[in-house]
C-alpha cells in the first residue's frame, strides 16, 4: 500500500498564502477544457494558414524549386523562401548558424525550405506536398563519433581539469576503462510549435506564440522582418508543456508566420502536425563517453577522465550551454579529487539538438553513476555503500572541479532518511532471496543520490523584472518575464506577492507575459522561472507595501478616520510606529499601531490621495561568476538534492520489465507550494525513466528520424507508473536567500530517474552471477535488456548450444 501522504487539496480559506498546497491556478479551466493557447485564441478576420515545405535529404545541394503546382492549388495565397526574407536570415539562439528558410544547401532530412500561405490549414500542408526540389546530394554525417573524429564540431572543444589525472591514475590500486552511453529524447509536450502573427500599425508586429522565451522571439522576430525590437511584441499566456524545447527551437515558427503576415498583410498562423513538430525541431543531445576512473579499495574515486562527445546535430543552437553544464555535473554528489573532463560537439547531419529538462545536467551527472555502479559490482559492496563513501563531505572534500565550493550539502542526511524509510536493506534482502528462487523473473533495487546547480551558466541571464499592480478595489494584477507551461510558476509568483501584501490569494492574479511591459527577459529555464521572477514581483510588492505603510502613518498621524482599532490613549503619537516597516500586513487587513484597516479600504484611501499604487521590481542573482575559458567559478546559486529508490521486476525471457515501487525524497528548501512541488517532483521522475528505458530516437541510413509520431516513438504512460508511488519533500529551508527560502523543483528531479535504469541493471546482474557489470545501453529497452542478460548470463549447456537466441 501507498503510505499515507499530505493532502494536496485547497487549504482553507484561512490558510497563508505561501508555503500551503494551492491548486494550480489554471487547473479550473484546464479541467474545464476552458484554458486558451495559441491554438485555441480566436483567429482574426482573414487569418491565412501556413505550412512547411521540408527536406527529403539529409546533405543535398538545392539545384532547382517549381511550385508551380503549388501556386495552382486551390486556396493558395502565395511561397516564400529564403530571398523572400527581408532582414537575416537566421534564427540561431546563439552563433548564427541556423538559417530559418534552407538557402542553398539543406542539412538535416526535414529541414524548412519554404512557406505555403493559404486560406486553409489543409489546404496549405497538402500544397506544400506538391513542389517540387531536384537535389544534388552530398556526403552526410549521422554518426557523432564519426563527426567527432573527423573535427566536425559546431564549437571548439571544451575541457575542465582539476589536479594531476595521470599522476593519480598511475597511482590508484584499481584503473577502469569503459564506453558507454546515453540516447537523446523527443520534448513531445502536449501542445506542439504553434505560432499567429498579426500586422499592427505603421509597420508593427504582434505574435502570439507558444515559447519559453518571449524575448528571444521578439529579437529574432525584428531580426527577420528587418526593423526594430520595439515593432514586435510577443505574448504567451500558458504553453501546453514545453521542457526545452521551445526556450530556442519555437522560434523558426514565429519567423515564418511573422514573415508571411508582413508579406500577405493579414494574420497568418503556423501550427505543424505532431510528425512535422517532431522532424523539424531537436532533441535532448545523446551523449557519448570514453572513460578511465582510478579508485581504491572502498571504491573511493581517486581520478576521473573522460571524454564526452554529444550530438549537436546541424547548427550549435544551445549545444555550447548544454555541454558546459554537463561538464559541471559529471561529479554529480560525489567527491573527484582529480578530473580531466572534456567535451566535443559533434555537427551531424540531423536536427540540432536543444535545450531539455535539465540542460546537459543529467547527460554528465549519469556517468559518474554509471562509474560508481561499475566499481561496487567489481568490488562485491552494495552501490549505496559505495555512493556513501564518495559524497561531498568536510573541508578538503567540500568543492567542485570547477572550484564552488559545496557548502549547503545535505545528502548525507537526506539519503540516511530515505534509506530508512524506504526498508532498502531489508528489501535489499528480501530481493537477493527471491532472485535466488525464482526461474524466469528478476528483481532489481537501486538508490541514486542528486546534486543539482541551480542558475543559468551564463551569469547575466539570470535577471528578471515584474510589474504589479494594485487597484483601487484592493485587487493585484501581476505581469512578469516568466512563462507558464503548467509547471505552477504564475500560481508561486502570485503566492509571493499575496504574502508580501498580506492578502488571500484569490485577490492576485497574474496576466500574459507580455514583451511590451517586461523587457529583456531571459527564457524560463534553468529551474529559475520562480527563483527570479518571482523575486522581482516580491520587490514590486514590497515597494508598494512601503507606500501603503507610510500613507498609513501618515492617515493616522493626522488623525484619519477608517480604522477598526479604537483612538484611545495607546493611539497617541509618540506610542505609534515610526519605522513603516512596523507596520503589518495580515489577513487583509493592515495593523497600524493600535489601528486597523482593510487592506482594500487603505488601498481606496490611498488611490484617493494620489499615492502611487503599481510599481516595477527587479532581480540579479547574487554572487554569481563563471570563466568561460578555464570553465571555473561559482555558476549556481546553491544546489538542489534529491534521492530515489526504485524496484523493478525483469522477464528475463522478453526483456519486458515492471516498476514496483519508487521511493523519492526531494528537497524542495522552504517549499513555497507542496502540492505543485510534488507534482514536479512525480513528472520528472517519470520523464527521467522514459529517457533511460523506453524513449528511441532511431535514424535510417537517409538520415531520416523513423520515431516521429506516437505510432512510433514511445512515452511512458500511465500504466508504467509505479501502483506504489512515494512521494515526499524533505524540509530544507534554503541557505541562500532565494524566494522565501525556496528551492527550485523543475529540473533536478529528473536525475531520480535513474535510480530506475541502475535498479534494471541491479536484477540483470542478478540472472548472471551477481556481480557482474551489465552492459546495458540506455535507453533500456526490451532489446538493450535481452542484450545485457545474453551479456551476463554463465555459458550455455552443451545440450543447448545450438539453440539460436530468438530460440
Amino acid at each position: 500500500m501507498n503510505e499515507p501522504i499530505e493532502p494536496t487539496s485547497s487549504p482553507p480559506a484561512s490558510a497563508p498564502p505561501a508555503g500551503q498546497p494551492h491548486p494550480h491556478e489554471s487547473a479550473h479551466l484546464h479541467v474545464a477544457g476552458e484554458a486558451t493557447y495559441v491554438d485555441d485564441l480566436p483567429e482574426p478576420a482573414g487569418t491565412a494558414h501556413a505550412a512547411l515545405g521540408l527536406s527529403t535529404q539529409a546533405h543535398a545541394r538545392i539545384v532547382a524549386m517549381d511550385f508551380g503546382a503549388v501556386l495552382a492549388a486551390p486556396g493558395v495565397l502565395g511561397v516564400l523562401v529564403a530571398a523572400d526574407i527581408p532582414g537575416r536570415n537566421d534564427c540561431g539562439p546563439i552563433v548564427h548558424d541556423d538559417p530559418i528558410l534552407a538557402a542553398g544547401e539543406v542539412h538535416y532530412v526535414g529541414q524548412p525550405i519554404f512557406a505555403v500561405i493559404a486560406d486553409e490549414r489543409d489546404a496549405a500542408r497538402r500544397a506544400a506536398r506538391l513542389a517540387r526540389i531536384d537535389y544534388a546530394p552530398l556526403p552526410a554525417r549521422l554518426d557523432p563519433l564519426e563527426a567527432a573524429c573527423a573535427g566536425e564540431l559546431v564549437l571548439p572543444p571544451m575541457r575542465l581539469m582539476r589536479g594531476d589525472v595521470d599522476a593519480a591514475l598511475a597511482a590508484a590500486p584499481h584503473r577502469v576503462e569503459g564506453r558507454w552511453q546515453v540516447g537523446g529524447q523527443e520534448h513531445f509536450y502536449l501542445e506542439g510549435q504553434v505560432a499567429l502573427a498579426q500586422p499592427r500599425e505603421d509597420g508593427c508586429m504582434q505574435v502570439w506564440c507558444s515559447t519559453q522565451h518571449p524575448s528571444e522571439m521578439q529579437q529574432v522576430v525584428a531580426h527577420c522582418l528587418g526593423i526594430a525590437a520595439h515593432r514586435v511584441v510577443v505574448e504567451m499566456r500558458r504553453m501546453g508543456g514545453g521542457f526545452g524545447g521551445k526556450e530556442s527551437q519555437s522560434a523558426l515558427f514565429a519567423c515564418v508566420a511573422a514573415l508571411a503576415a508582413a508579406r500577405f498583410r493579414r494574420a497568418i498562423k503556423l501550427r505543424p502536425d505532431r510528425d512535422d513538430d517532431i522532424a523539424i525541431t531537436g532533441k535532448r543531445h545523446d551523449f557519448h563517453y570514453d572513460y578511465t576512473v582510478g579508485h581504491d579499495e572502498e571504491g573511493r574515486l581517486l581520478a576521473l577522465r573522460v571524454d564526452m562527445v554529444a550530438r549537436a546535430g546541424c547548427s550549435a543552437d544551445l549545444s555550447g550551454p548544454v555541454a558546459t553544464r554537463a561538464l559541471c555535473h559529471v561529479d554529480n554528489a560525489y567527491h573527484l579529487p582529480a578530473a580531466d573532463l572534456r567535451a566535443r560537439l559533434a555537427r551531424t547531419h540531423t536536427q540540432s539538438n536543444t535545450a531539455f529538462r535539465g540542460f546537459g545536467g543529467p547527460q554528465g551527472a549519469i556517468l559518474a553513476e554509471w562509474v560508481i555502479d561499475g566499481i561496487a559490482r567489481t568490488l562485491g559492496r552494495d552501490p549505496l555503500d559505495v555512493r556513501r563513501a564518495n559524497f561531498y563531505g568536510g573541508p578538503g572534500r567540500d568543492t567542485t572541479p570547477y572550484g564552488q565550493v559545496v557548502a549547503d550539502n545535505v545528502l548525507h542526511a537526506l539519503v540516511d532518511e530515505l534509506e530508512a524509510s524506504s526498508d532498502y536493506r531489508a528489501r535489499r534482502a528480501e530481493i537477493a532471496a527471491f532472485n535466488a528462487a525464482a526461474p524466469v523473473l528478476r528483481r532489481g533495487l537501486a538508490l541514486t543520490p542528486v546534486k543539482f546547480g541551480i542558475s543559468f551558466n551564463l551569469t547575466h541571464l539570470n535577471q528578471a523584472g515584474a510589474l504589479v499592480h494594485v487597484y483601487a478595489d484592493g485587487s493585484v494584477l501581476v505581469n512578469h518575464g516568466g512563462t507558464e507551461m503548467g509547471q505552477g510558476l504564475h500560481t508561486k509568483v502570485c503566492q509571493v506577492v499575496a504574502a508580501e501584501l498580506g492578502i488571500a490569494l484569490e485577490r492576485v492574479r497574474a496576466t500574459a507575459t507580455d514583451t511590451s511591459k517586461v523587457a529583456n527577459t531571459s527564457a524560463t529555464a534553468a529551474s529559475t522561472g520562480a527563483d527570479l521572477n518571482g523575486q522581482a514581483a516580491a520587490a514590486a510588492a514590497r515597494t508598494i507595501r512601503m507606500r501603503l505603510a507610510e500613507f498609513a502613518l501618515r492617515r493616522f498621524a493626522e488623525g484619519g478616520e477608517g480604522g477598526q482599532g479604537e483612538d484611545r490613549g495607546d493611539a497617541r503619537p509618540g506610542r505609534r510606529p515610526a519605522d513603516p516597516a512596523a507596520v503589518r500586513f495580515a489577513d487583509g487587513q493592515v495593523y497600524v499601531g493600535a489601528h486597523t484597516i482593510p487592506f482594500a479600504e487603505l488601498v481606496g484611501a490611498a488611490y484617493r490621495a494620489r499615492v502611487q499604487l503599481w510599481s516595477d521590481g527587479f532581480y540579479a542573482t547574487p554572487g554569481l561568476h563563471w570563466d568561460a575559458a578555464t570553465l571555473t567559478g561559482h555558476p549556481f546559486h546553491y544546489f538542489a538534492y534529491g534521492a530515489a529508490v526504485s524496484e523493478v521486476v525483469v522477464d528475463t525471457l522478453t526483456g519486458e520489465w515492471r516498476l514496483l515501487r519508487a521511493d523519492l525524497l526531494h528537497d524542495a528548501g522552504s517549499s513555497i507550494n507542496p502540492a505543485i512541488d510534488r507534482g514536479q517532483v512525480e513528472g520528472a521522475f517519470i520523464q527521467g525513466m522514459g529517457w533511460l528505458t523506453m524513449e528511441e530516437l532511431w535514424w535510417n541510413a537517409e538520415g531520416r528520424l523513423m520515431t516521429h509520431a506516437p505510432s512510433t516513438y514511445k512515452i511512458p504512460a500511465a500504466h508504467d507508473c509505479p501502483a506504489d508511488l512515494r512521494v515526499r519533500l524533505f524540509h530544507n529551508p534554503n541557505r541562500a536567500d532565494t524566494l522565501l527560502r525556496s528551492k527550485a523543483v523543475g529540473e533536478p528531479p529528473l536525475l531520480l530517474g535513474f535510480s530506475v535504469f541502475f535498479a534494471l541493471r541491479d536484477a540483470i546482474a542478478a540472472a548472471g552471477d551477481g556481480h557482474s557489470n551489465p552492459p546495458l545501453r540506455a535507453p533500456a529497452t526490451p532489446e538493450a535488456i535481452l542484450d545485457a542478460l545474453d551479456a551476463v548470463r554463465r555459458p550455455p549447456t552443451p545440450d543447448a548450444s545450438h539453440l539460436t537466441p530468438d530460440a
